[in-house]
């Protein structure tokens, strides 16, 4: 049973900074395409950005392209997202997800079978 544990959320004024870490557990372990997703009150889970196995291959969403960075760290089995010029609209709980399987990342949430219980992020103005 795979497990992923996000933290690093919190409060933040806008223009600020936070970095998001995703750590993932389990035997066996099986983790290849990370992602975040988050959602805010009252609307959709909408993607943020993915990344390859490798690491080597990324994407991320036209609202927090050039402000959000994700990476990974394989040795330490864990995914980062650095969040930066934070937006009040970036409000909402973030979530990690995970692949065991396929190694390119990918943007729709059905891609992925493995899912963190989320972390609240908040942007005050």
């Amino acid at each position: 049973q795979m497990q992923l544990l996000e933290s690093g959320g919190g409060l933040v004024q806008a223009g600020g900074s936070l970095r998001l870490s995703c750590a993932a557990s389990g035997r066996p372990f099986s983790v290849k395409a990370m992602a975040w997703f988050r959602q805010a009150p009252g609307k959709a889970r909408e993607f943020v950005a993915a990344i390859s196995y490798s690491g080597s291959a990324t994407t991320s969403s036209t609202n927090v392209k050039g402000r959000f960075t994700i990476s990974r760290d394989n040795a330490k089995k864990t995914v980062y997202l650095q969040m930066n010029s934070l937006k009040p609209e970036d409000t909402a709980v973030y979530y990690c997800a995970a692949d065991p399987l396929r190694s390119e990342p990918a943007t729709y949430d059905t891609y992925y079978d493995y899912w963190g219980q989320g972390t609240q992020v908040t942007v005050s103005s």
